[in-house]
């Protein structure tokens, strides 16, 4: 069985040469921010790789931020994505969206500023492409695949696929039947030798062999 890096490992993936592909970091080894959640194996990567990969990938969530940026197992983020989190939102409720509390940096009470905003959640296996924007607020379900360079806010529900700006749903990756099953067997939580020696069937797409792995390590 092949060998798979740890969840801790900040470059995982090996060049034919030895060397170390440092464009790509499973992002728990690399982020250590208290807003932030990350699943294991969830990883991303970047033509020009950052010193800080949580400001890169969400320049506005602080660590005084009252939101959180959640990330699921085996999420694959591209190059470019950014997500927008609560903090860059300003007030539009009224006659100006103008923040004037954050240059008088009087905070208390700032009818200037907005409300605390909503967690972004994403799922398990989710794939976010090339310079895709998720936005405040956003709950991304499990298996989704979000193309490059759309703008993605709202829900989204598991097993869609998502293009354009605004972020819409061009159709389910699978039956419905089959992505219940699917969330039922949550192959992403079963021990990573498990999933590797089922990799044929997730990949592949194999929904028999991928339920009779399932029984075998009691999801069933």
């Amino acid at each position: 069985m092949p060998q798979f890096p740890a969840p801790e490992t900040r470059f995982p993936i090996t060049l034919p040469d030895g060397s170390l592909h440092r464009d790509t970091v499973f992002l728990r080894a690399v982020i250590d921010h208290p807003r932030w959640e990350i699943g294991d194996y969830s990883y991303a990567s970047s033509e020009t790789p950052p010193e800080d990969w949580a400001h890169e990938l969400a320049p506005y969530l602080y660590e005084f931020s009252q939101d959180r940026l959640i990330l699921g197992r085996f999420c694959q983020i591209a190059d470019s994505v950014r997500f927008i989190t609560a903090g860059a939102n300003h007030r539009y409720d009224g006659f100006s969206s103008y923040p004037f509390a954050i240059f008088h940096r009087e905070f208390e009470g700032a009818p200037s500023l907005p409300g605390p905003g909503k967690d972004i959640v994403i799922g398990n296996d989710v794939w976010i492409g090339q310079g895709a924007r998720i936005l405040p607020g956003a709950r991304i379900g499990d298996g989704v695949i979000i193309g490059a360079g759309a703008v993605v806010g709202g829900r989204v529900a598991p097993y869609q696929v998502v293009i354009g700006n605004p972020g819409r749903v061009s159709r389910a990756r699978f039956a419905p039947e089959v992505v219940a099953r699917l969330l039922e067997l949550r192959w992403w939580d079963w021990p990573i030798d498990r999933i590797l020696a089922h990799e044929a069937a997730i990949c592949g797409g194999d929904l028999v062999a991928l339920e009779r792995a399932g029984r075998e390590v009691g999801q069933a």
